[in-house]
C-alpha cells in the first residue's frame, strides 16, 4: 500500500463552498450539460466574494466525461464565469473521486506556495452520456467516406447489417471495470456475500438515507444548494433523488439488478445516476488575510489507496487506515464521517471491515481491528442513495457537507472518503476550528 505524506507547508482554509441541487436522470438528456452545471453552481458562489473571479490562481474542476463542446471543461466553465483569459484552469479525472482529486490538486499548489486562491470541485452530467456507434458500423461508415462511385456505394448498401446499428450505451460502458469485467454493482454483490451482508440490512441502510436527509432538508440544514434555472423557466431547488415516502416494503419489492435472481443490490439500495457540481474556494492563510475571508475548515491531509478492483468499495478503509495512523488518530478522535453512498452493502462493508481484526491485520497492515464508526455519526444528512451519485461531483460535495456538519455541531474533526471505479479508495481529513 503506498502512503503520501500529509500537507507539509502553508495550511489551506475552505473559505465558502456550494452546488446544485442533485437531479436524477430519467432515461433522457436533462436539462444541462455538464458545463452548465458547474457554471450555475460557481456564479453564485463567486458573485458573494470580496474578490473577482479574475483574482482566483487556478481553476480545477473534476469530471469523468465531459461532452464533445466541453473539452478540458475546466477552462469551458472558467471562461463563462468570467475569470478571464489569465487564470490557468485543467480538468482531473479519478472516476468516482474526481472532485475530490481536484480538491487535493488545489491544496498542493497552496501548501506549496505555488497558489493562494483556488475554485476547485466536481461537475457531471451523467443523463447526457453518449449513445455510441459500435465499431462495425464505425468501419462501414469509414467505407462509405471513402466510396467514389454509385456502385461502390450500392455495395456498402448491399453490406449493412441490422447488427451494425447496434447503439452502444457509454453510460453502462462506463459503469462496468474493463479489467475484471465486473460492473460496479456487481462488486457490491461481491462484498455483500464476502461480508454476509443481508438484503434487509442493505434496506435498512438505504430507508435510512431517504429518512436522514429528509429531516436534514426540513431542518435547514442543506443550504449549500443553489437553485438552478431552465432555459423553459423551470426552477429546480432540492434534490430530487429523495424519497421521503418510502418503506422498508417498498424496497423490498424491488427486483435485485445486478445479480438475477438470488443477488441483494437493487435500484433502491443503491445510489442513483444523477446530475450535478459542487465547488469549494480554498485558500492560503495570505488570501485569507488579503480579502478578509471567513474560514470555514481546513484541509489538514488527504490520501489515495487502491485495491482488487472486484473489490473496489472497500476502497474508503484502504485510504483512511493509513491517513488516521500518519496523523495518530483513532475512530473516536473524528467527530463525523461522510463515506460516499455508492451502494448501502459497500458503505456497510466499510464499517465491517474496519473493525474485523483479520482484515484490519490482513489487508490495512494494522496492528488490531479499529474501533467501529458510530452510525449516528456517519452520513447523517443521507448520502448518494437518497440525494444521488454524479460521478464527477460527489468526492467535493462530501467534503462540502462533511465541512458545513462540523461548523453546525460545533466539532473539530471530519473524515470524508469515497470508493473508487477501477479499484481505489480516497480520503480527506477536514479539521475546523471551534
Amino acid at each position: 500500500m503506498n502512503t503520501r505524506s500529509n500537507l507539509d507547508g502553508r495550511p489551506v482554509f475552505v473559505v465558502d463552498g456550494c452546488r446544485t441541487p442533485f437531479l436524477k436522470a430519467e432515461g433522457k438528456p436533462g436539462p444541462f450539460r455538464a458545463s452548465d452545471l458547474a457554471v450555475a453552481a460557481a456564479r453564485p458562489l463567486m458573485m458573494r466574494q470580496p474578490f473577482a473571479p479574475q483574482a482566483l490562481d487556478e481553476v480545477i474542476l473534476g469530471c469523468v466525461s465531459s461532452g464533445p463542446d466541453e473539452a478540458n471543461i475546466a477552462r469551458v466553465t472558467a471562461l463563462r464565469l468570467g475569470c478571464g483569459d489569465r487564470v490557468p484552469a485543467w480538468t482531473v479525472q479519478r472516476n468516482c473521486a474526481s472532485g475530490m482529486q481536484a480538491l487535493d490538486n488545489a491544496a498542493q499548489d497552496i501548501a506549496s506556495g505555488r497558489s493562494h486562491l483556488v475554485l476547485a470541485g466536481g461537475t457531471e452530467s451523467m443523463s447526457h452520456y453518449p449513445v455510441l456507434l459500435n465499431l462495425r458500423m464505425v468501419a462501414w461508415l469509414g467505407a462509405w467516406a471513402k466510396a467514389r462511385s454509385l456502385v461502390d456505394k450500392a455495395r456498402l448498401i448491399g453490406r449493412l447489417r441490422p447488427a451494425y446499428l447496434q447503439p452502444v450505451i457509454a453510460l453502462l460502458r462506463g459503469l462496468t471495470d474493463p479489467v475484471v469485467g465486473l460492473s460496479m454493482g456487481q462488486t457490491a454483490e461481491n462484498l455483500a456475500w464476502r461480508f454476509d451482508i443481508t438484503r434487509q440490512e442493505m434496506d435498512t441502510y438505504a430507508l435510512q438515507s431517504h429518512q436522514r436527509l429528509d429531516h436534514a432538508r426540513n431542518q435547514g440544514w442543506m443550504d449549500e444548494i443553489e437553485p438552478l434555472f431552465d432555459a423553459k423557466g423551470g426552477v429546480y431547488e432540492h434534490d430530487e433523488g429523495l424519497r421521503a415516502t418510502t418503506s422498508m416494503e417498498k424496497l423490498g419489492s424491488l427486483r435485485p439488478v445486478f445479480d438475477r435472481p438470488t443477488g441483494k443490490v437493487t435500484a433502491g439500495n443503491s445510489a442513483q445516476v444523477t446530475d450535478g457540481a459542487a465547488w469549494l474556494i480554498l485558500a492560503s492563510e495570505e488570501a485569507v488575510k488579503r480579502y478578509g475571508l471567513q474560514v470555514l475548515g481546513r484541509i489538514a491531509d488527504s490520501q489515495w489507496a487502491a485495491l482488487d478492483p472486484a473489490q473496489m468499495g472497500l476502497g474508503p478503509v484502504h485510504a483512511m487506515a493509513p491517513l488516521l495512523r500518519r496523523q495518530q488518530l483513532g475512530t473516536t478522535d473524528v467527530d463525523y464521517w461522510e463515506i460516499n453512498e455508492a451502494f448501502a452493502a459497500q458503505v456497510l462493508a466499510c464499517q465491517r471491515a474496519w473493525s474485523d481484526q483479520d482484515y484490519c491485520k490482513q489487508q490495512l497492515a494494522l496492528d488490531q481491528a479499529q474501533e467501529p464508526i458510530a452510525p449516528d455519526r456517519l452520513n447523517v444528512d443521507g448520502g448518494g442513495i437518497s440525494l444521488g451519485h454524479p460521478v464527477g461531483a460527489s468526492g467535493a460535495r462530501i467534503v462540502l457537507h462533511l465541512t458545513k456538519v462540523l461548523a453546525r455541531n460545533g466539532s473539530r474533526r471530519g473524515m470524508a472518503s469515497l470508493c473508487v471505479g477501477g479499484g481505489q479508495g480516497g480520503a480527506m481529513l477536514i479539521e475546523c476550528d471551534q
